[in-house]
């Protein structure tokens, strides 16, 4: 039987990726003196003391120049590792652009052949845009922001308002009026958990060299945060959402009896409290990171092939297999929280998965089709060589809203948002992106977002890291608004260096790539190989808009008289 015989191949990598967090801290101060102080340190080479005053600088715009002069000194000083780290930190604007490609330029000079973050802001450097971030319009790029991207502090800056009709503040006060209720399997529409009183109880049980029990662990049965609220006279922080009992799965995964959504967990909390406190990093995320010469030799081979003319039909799979064993392993890297945590270990799997939804390696449920199955021809017939396809998830907030008296806060419609970009891949096997993503792309990531709630009532591992994002946001809320100095609270066994160990997982270091492919009309191979590139989300906290009613002093908040111990209960409807 004769075979037939294919006339073109079409390849496209599909890159993507997950994120992480950068926050700062304020500090009062006269401005003139936090310069001073910056320029005390770098005349003495103190690169660190410079920047962590600088990242204490509550104003964006101040932060920013104090960060390029920071980022300028390193440059000059040849210490071109750290002044990448401090340029990722300064909002993607023109000064950034022309330190970046000074640092190019020097990277360069001295024979090391520039990074491809630095690469990109070369390319903005030298063309005319206009760009998104830098010109307000064009296209975007955002400097490798892939994967499971997790931005909390910057929706805060954008979304938080105020509640103009004083209902999140007599919540607040209501909140005091607990029904407490001693059985915490029954469903609540509202449970409150005290973290200062939960963190108290648990601190006494590790001087007393007892487990935390299981109730502690799994926060109450919360499963979603919905309020945030903060007690000053009585030094309470409070999150407050949804709960129920839970089961176990044969996994040993906690889901709600409600509606099997995983229950919140301490160890998470833990986790990304001591990332958006002192001493934390502000940042935390991972990538799975397709090697350089895996894509150059998987460039190369797909080159040589489409030269030697049509792949006969019978040669499809080996042929697909091979562009597998090129690109080969992909490194995993975790930034921000301990690449053995339990936060860690969900956004990679989720990233992964994604991957391999996008790819039609796993099915996502008939309104999320795979990428295969929402190509047209005509679509088939325009893609490139090699394409490089970015998915990346990040956080989805409605709003974030708060009380006149500033202790009362709501999260509306928190929820996750995939984002999409197309790139390309030179001969160096470097990504160049375009900013721009073709409609097929645009599309998956559409159906991703908005059947995304579906998608994680069906999958837990998408519950699981929606709950990562909600812990996060309150985090990156409480650190924002200071909540823990309100309340006096200085995180005890939770704090960098606490006496409380989450539990640890084995980190993953390397995956191996997964490849799928689908023959269009006998004629075109379209190929996707799940990839990843390294993300890093990036965003400074600037001050919310406030209402001059703020100052109006809040009706004192008391939490419910509480049994010794005890540190959760329910609202009283």
């Amino acid at each position: 039987m004769k075979s037939h015989m294919l006339s073109r191949s079409v390849l496209a990598v599909a890159l993507l990726t997950v994120v992480f967090f950068q926050s700062t801290s304020s500090v009062r101060g006269e401005s003139r003196n936090v310069a001073d102080l910056v320029t005390a340190h770098l005349s003495a080479g103190e690169f660190q003391a410079a920047l962590e005053i600088a990242r204490s600088v509550p104003e964006e715009g101040e932060r920013a120049v104090l960060l390029s002069q920071i980022a300028e000194q390193q440059i000059q000083a040849g210490d071109l590792t750290a002044s990448q780290a401090t340029l990722r930190q300064m909002p993607l604007n023109r000064t950034r652009i022309e330190l970046a490609a000074r640092r190019a330029s020097r990277e360069s000079l001295n024979g090391t052949g520039a990074d491809f973050d630095s690469l990109i802001e070369l390319i903005q450097a030298q063309t005319s845009g206009p760009w998104q971030e830098i010109d307000g319009v064009g296209g975007t790029i955002n400097e490798y922001e892939t994967g499971v991207r997790v931005d909390p502090t910057g929706l805060l800056s954008r979304l938080t308002r105020t509640e103009e009709t004083k209902r999140l503040q007599e919540l607040g006060i209501q909140s005091r009026q607990a029904s407490l209720n001693a059985d915490m399997a029954v469903d609540s529409s509202l449970r409150m958990v005290s973290l200062t009183r939960l963190e108290q109880a648990v601190a006494e049980r590790l001087a007393r060299g007892e487990p935390v029990v299981e109730s502690m662990r799994n926060l109450a049965g919360l499963y979603r945060i919905q309020h945030v609220f903060v007690y000053p006279e009585t030094g309470e922080v409070v999150i407050a959402g949804p709960a129920a009992g839970w089961q176990y799965t044969a996994q040993g995964l906690p889901l709600s009896t409600r509606g099997s959504e995983p229950t919140l967990q301490l160890d998470d909390l833990v986790t990304v409290l001591r990332t958006f406190s002192a001493g934390g990093e502000g940042i935390f995320g991972c990538s799975i990171n397709p090697r350089q010469e895996g894509l150059r030799d998987l460039k190369a081979y797909v080159e040589q092939s489409q030269a030697k003319g049509p792949i006969s039909s019978t040669s499809v799979r080996s042929w697909v297999n091979q562009l597998q064993r090129k690109l080969g392993l992909q490194d995993v890297e975790i930034y921000g929280v301990p690449a053995a945590s339990r936060v860690a270990r969900v956004i990679v799997e989720a990233d992964f998965r994604m991957k391999l939804i996008g790819i039609g390696k796993l099915n996502g449920g008939a309104e999320i089709p795979n990428y295969f199955d929402l190509m047209t021809s005509e679509q088939v017939a325009d893609v490139s060589s090699l394409d490089a396809l970015r998915w990346w998830l990040s956080l989805q907030c409605e709003a974030v809203l708060k009380s006149e008296n500033n202790q009362a806060f709501q999260i509306q419609n928190s929820s996750v948002l995939c984002q999409s970009e197309n790139q390309f891949v030179n001969a160096q096997g470097e990504r160049i992106q375009t900013g721009q993503a073709e409609a097929t792309n645009r599309l998956f990531a559409a159906n991703f977002t908005e059947h995304f709630n579906k998608l994680a009532q069906q999958d837990p591992v998408f519950a699981d890291l929606r709950n990562v994002f909600d812990l996060a946001l309150v985090a990156a809320l409480i650190q924002k608004e200071q909540l823990a100095e309100t309340a006096g609270w200085d995180y005890g066994v939770f704090a960098n260096g606490g006496l409380y160990q989450p539990a640890f997982y084995e980190a993953p270091t390397v995956v191996d790539s997964v490849v799928n492919h689908r023959v269009f009309n006998n004629s075109n191979i379209v190929v996707q190989v799940a990839g990843g590139v390294r993300v890093d989300a990036r965003r400074l906290v600037v001050e919310p808009r406030v209402s001059p009613r703020l100052n109006q002093v809040a009706v004192n908040a008391q939490a419910p008289e509480l049994a010794e111990g005890r540190w959760w209960w329910d609202l009283n409807k």
